[in-house]
């Protein structure tokens, strides 16, 4: 049994008693809807056996049950605990003789609340709606079992009129958190339970209008479109209806009406209990069209009247005009081919669970649209209806997705098997049904990985007999027998080329191959690419760069857009975010709820950052720098670029010299255009890079966005013949004294002093003016704290651990001193050879200190290894109060090798605390990519300084405590902040990847490989405030040869 006395599903819709109120489009402003939102009366009962049976009955005494809101899940309120897994069904669903439910676990909630039924609608139908109740329950009203519904994602309806009385109305409801229907609802995802989305009532008259349903076609060239509205009226007595008028009007966005007032009317009868069907179908010259870049929305009024004129009820729906056509193995939409920039999106709210406040879901659309981000896929199940209202305003496409996963069951249901027919087809109907009037939806997805069966095909069927405007999606069908698309996931570049290309692919964790006779009439789209799971989404561009290159390739949705975390406490009081087992709940699968490109609470990931600037539609393109002239290319496909202001800086060395604004200029989408910078030729300077960066800000204020916000940017480094640097002048530098003791060298200049340990290699220690600079030793550095992608890796390849991702830990803690050289060249320069025996190889590695009298080391490190590494660089530390740092590269967030597109090379200044950043799981984070320089300063300004002289560039990062401390933390709160600050000083870390959740590890290029020589170099310096700026600090070049005089 799937549901008992619910009512047939509609479109979302609440009658209004005038044109007025209908006008506004909220239901609380119709007299003709109630809210039961608020506060209940709650019990919670462990197994069905221990429930109030007769809760129910007027007379029960409730006065010793606790409350709970409504909505909510009651696991947020400390009723039971959350359960995450990612496939695993909760060991209360069987996974044999199925279905079976093990009742000795399976908690009921007993809900209670009163109301009262307004005068105004005697004599008329009263139902009662729910959005979304997990997983089943029953109704009761005034101790009278009314019925019972399953399908958690999509309404519930209930006829209550002839169950009512004057005065109080008790309502009880029996909600039961795991049922028959929870074979269906194994999504990667918390296993909440409850009434978590709306409840209210509505009442209509005796002669309704049941559900409708509004699309549009448009002529040949997109211009002008004919509107179709279905409506079903419906008689709920027994008496004839006779010459009754339904009306239907057409505004603007200002309210204005389109066309004739009313733009069509019809009269009809109707017998006892019938429902019939109205359709009118008329032409809309030249409408505004609807897109996710300019979501015009007109409104649809439908006006119910007795044969004497006078309204009985007013539906109201906001509406697109906009087609969806799949031609050339692409999706147009208004006549455009469209790439689709998405991202999956789980229902997650930290404090609330699945019960999401209307304020999140505005947040939400604004991070998307401030993000590029265009197409989102409801997985795995319909959203809150809410949520497609503002997807609708706000120009988000959507595709809608049915509440079918079978995940860890796939291979046994729902397949072909007759007994669950039923429940999947009502699951898609549903959906379908409620969804069909958004513009946003322009999918429709059968469900995920849910197996394959003839079940998806009776799904599609009754999909198109409801809607045949949209293509159906479904990532599960391996011959593409009923998806409309090739739809994938985790699908690598190199395996999207082939596709574009028409080649046999291979998909995820699928052995054989399918052949382009498949799918070369079919868009090709990846349901689920870009595993955002905390340190990673590298070689995101690439994956753009594949869409825009073949045209069949339609772009995809990343995993996933938040970290699923819950707001929790330690008990010492510190906030952090809770994951798979932290509840005590088993099974469970870790953090893997957590693959967001933001955090639970919508702060932003650094991966965020590559995807607003991968994502971007406005691109520029270098033509002559020198000269100033670049091409701009608008990507967008129904907007032109007047609602954007158009800026550009000229830096040297980071420092801005020159700004301008670019003359009003209009592209129309797709359109290319030349046009020249007008900067002025600097002076050039030796050592001095110049970049030329072009912003793209809106011009006015958005829904999502204000003036100003910039929403595209380019950088190029303009190719100018730079002067060489000076040599340094040999006479100005002052001497060295060199002391060597049984376990040291201690090297003095002026003002500052230099140790060596000679037992195991480490620059030990650095005083300037008697102060200490370096707080631990300098030591090389072989390993990085895993991220979730390097721990996925073991998760799929468990024998990975040892060949790979922990080798390299031991390393530097392993390595002997082979030999030590020191060379004093002269009076101020002194050289120090270190060779280390590095387990993993291939030679010795090789530090070279080259320490001269200005007080200056220049470091060379070099290294070849015999397996492949995870980090080439060295590590030390300063004291905590050394936390303010500047640097030139790339910034202000954290970039990786092989996620680094969406930051600017600039100069840029913090505080340890804020490079740091705080993923749900604590891992390798903070790092900073093509760094040319770093000081670490006081608050006095004085502190060290380092530079790249190798020409590498440098990666660092800082952090408040150990690397120790940050692999042992499994959670935030389980940081420490220590006296001194760990920096890193790298050539590169490998990359983070992210194709194929660790499984693939990373691209090639994007490795630190055997067998290859690593090496860089960079200089170490003290720093103080009156040296002036740091770009100034390097204004001369060392020559060895010089120096050996």
């Amino acid at each position: 049994m799937i549901g008992k006395n619910k009512e047939l599903s509609h479109n979302t819709l609440v009658p209004y008693h005038d044109i007025t109120s209908a006008l506004s489009g909220k239901f609380e402003s119709s007299t003709f809807f109630s809210s039961l939102n608020g506060n209940w009366k709650f019990h919670w009962v462990k197994k069905p056996s221990e429930r109030p049976v007769d809760f129910y009955q007027e007379y029960y005494d409730d006065s010793q049950w606790g409350e709970i809101p409504v909505p909510s899940n009651w696991q947020m309120y400390n009723y039971g605990i959350p359960i995450y897994t990612d496939s695993k069904y909760p060991y209360s669903i069987k996974r044999k003789n199925i279905p079976s439910i093990d009742h000795e676990y399976n908690p009921v909630g007993s809900y209670r609340v009163e109301f009262t039924i307004p005068l105004e609608w005697n004599e008329r139908e009263i139902f009662i709606h729910f959005d979304g109740v997990k997983s089943a329950f029953y109704i009761w009203m005034n101790g009278k079992k009314v019925g019972y519904s399953q399908g958690s994602m999509t309404p519930a309806e209930f006829n209550i009129t002839n169950f009512l009385q004057k005065g109080n109305n008790l309502l009880a409801v029996e909600v039961y958190r795991w049922s028959d229907g929870s074979y269906l609802e194994d999504q990667d995802m918390w296993r909440f339970s409850g009434i978590y989305r709306d409840v209210y009532l509505y009442s209509t008259p005796k002669i309704h209008i049941r559900d409708f349903y509004i699309f549009s076609d448009f002529d040949e060239k997109y211009n002008n479109a004919l509107l179709i509205i279905r409506a079903k009226v419906h008689n709920y007595t027994a008496d004839q209806f006779l010459n009754y008028l339904i009306e239907f009007k057409l505004l603007d966005n200002k309210n204005n009406v389109i066309g004739s007032n009313p733009l069509k009317v019809k009269t009809f009868s109707l017998e006892n209990n019938e429902e019939i069907i109205i359709e009118i179908e008329t032409k809309v010259e030249n409408p505004h069209k609807w897109s996710a870049e300019n979501p015009y929305l007109y409104k649809v009024l439908i006006v119910l009247k007795n044969p004497n004129g006078e309204i009985l009820e007013v539906e109201q729906c906001r509406f697109g005009f906009r087609k969806i056509e799949i031609k050339n193995s692409q999706i147009y939409i208004n006549g455009a081919s469209t790439i689709f920039k998405g991202v999956n999106r789980h229902e997650h709210d930290p404090d609330h669970g699945r019960a999401i406040p209307f304020s999140r879901m505005v947040q939400d659309i604004k991070i998307l649209k401030q993000n590029n981000i265009n197409a989102i896929r409801a997985s795995h199940y319909p959203n809150h209806p809410k949520w497609y209202d503002l997807c609708d305003e706000f120009g988000i496409y959507v595709m809608d997705e049915a509440n079918v996963e079978s995940h860890g069951l796939h291979r046994k249901l729902p397949k072909s098997d007759p007994k669950w027919t039923k429940a999947v087809v009502d699951r898609m109907v549903r959906m379908v049904e409620r969804d069909k009037n958004h513009p946003c939806i322009f999918m429709w997805s059968l469900g995920n990985e849910a197996g394959f069966g003839k079940n998806f095909k009776k799904m599609k069927e009754a999909t198109i007999q409801i809607d045949s405007t949209r293509p159906i999606h479904y990532e599960g069908d391996p011959k593409l027998k009923v998806s409309d698309v090739f739809s994938s996931m985790y699908t690598t570049v190199d395996q999207l080329e082939k596709s574009g290309q028409l080649k046999r692919v291979r998909r995820f964790y699928v052995l054989k191959k399918i052949s382009p006779k498949y799918y070369k009439d079919k868009p090709r789209i990846l349901c689920e690419y870009e595993h955002a799971m905390g340190n990673s989404l590298g070689n995101f561009q690439e994956f753009m760069d594949i869409f825009e290159r073949y045209d069949n390739c339609i772009g995809g949705f990343i995993w996933d857009f938040v970290d699923q975390g819950i707001r929790k406490f330690a008990e010492d009081g510190k906030e952090f975010w809770a994951y798979g087992g932290d509840y005590g709940d088993e099974p469970n699968d870790n953090n893997f709820c957590c693959n967001g490109i933001v955090l639970p609470d919508r702060s932003p990931n650094p991966s965020l950052f590559e995807v607003k600037k991968v994502y971007q539609s406005v691109k520029v393109y270098p033509v002559d720098l020198i000269k100033g002239l670049i091409e701009i290319h608008n990507k967008y496909n129904h907007i032109n670029s007047d609602f954007l202001n158009i800026t550009w800086e000229l830096t040297a060395n980071g420092d801005k010299i020159q700004e301008g604004e670019v003359p009003p200029i209009v592209l129309n989408p797709g359109e290319k255009k030349q046009l020249k910078i007008s900067f002025e030729k600097p002076r050039l300077q030796a050592n001095t890079e110049y970049f030329l960066l072009v912003k793209f800000s809106l011009l006015e204020d958005t829904l999502w966005a204000k003036k100003g916000y910039i929403v595209a940017w380019d950088q190029f480094k303009i190719p100018f013949k730079t002067p060489e640097l000076p040599l340094i002048d040999i006479t100005s530098i002052l001497p060295l004294d060199f002391n060597k003791t049984a376990d040291f060298f201690i090297i003095k200049g002026t003002n500052f002093r230099i140790v060596f340990n000679q037992k195991n290699g480490n620059l030990d220690s650095y005083e300037y003016n008697g102060i200490k600079l370096i707080s631990s030793p300098l030591i090389p550095n072989f390993w990085r704290v895993p991220i979730d992608n390097d721990l996925n890796v073991l998760k799929n390849i468990p024998f990975y651990k040892e060949n790979n991702v922990y080798r390299w830990k031991s390393a530097t803690n392993k390595r002997k001193v082979r030999n030590i050289i020191v060379e004093q060249i002269n009076s101020f320069y002194i050289q120090i050879t270190v060779l280390f025996k590095i387990p993993y190889s291939k030679t010795h590695q090789e530090i070279i200190y080259n320490i001269y009298g200005t007080g200056e080391i220049i470091i060379e490190n070099s290294f070849t290894p015999r397996k492949d590494i995870v980090r080439f660089g060295m590590q030390m530390s300063m004291a905590k109060e050394f936390n303010k740092i500047t640097w030139f590269g790339r910034g202000p967030h954290e970039t990786m090798f092989d996620r680094k597109t969406g930051a600017v090379i600039g100069i840029y200044s913090g505080f340890v605390e804020d490079l740091i950043h705080n993923y749900v799981r604590p891992q390798e984070n903070g790092n900073r990519t093509d760094v040319r320089w770093v000081a670490f300063t006081n608050k006095e300004g004085f502190g060290f300084y380092i530079s790249d002289i190798g020409g590498t560039k440098l990666n660092f990062s800082a952090w408040p405590y150990t690397l120790e401390d940050l692999e042992k933390a499994k959670h935030i709160n389980e940081l420490p902040i220590r006296d001194k600050i760990t920096i890193n000083i790298d050539y590169k870390q490998k990359g983070v990847g992210g194709e194929r959740l660790g499984i693939l590890d990373v691209h090639e290029k994007y490795k630190l490989k055997k067998n290859k020589e690593l090496s860089y170099k960079f200089l170490l310096r003290p720093y103080l405030k009156e040296m002036g700026s740091f770009n100034s600090i390097v204004k001369y070049k060392f020559s060895l040869e010089d120096l050996s005089v």
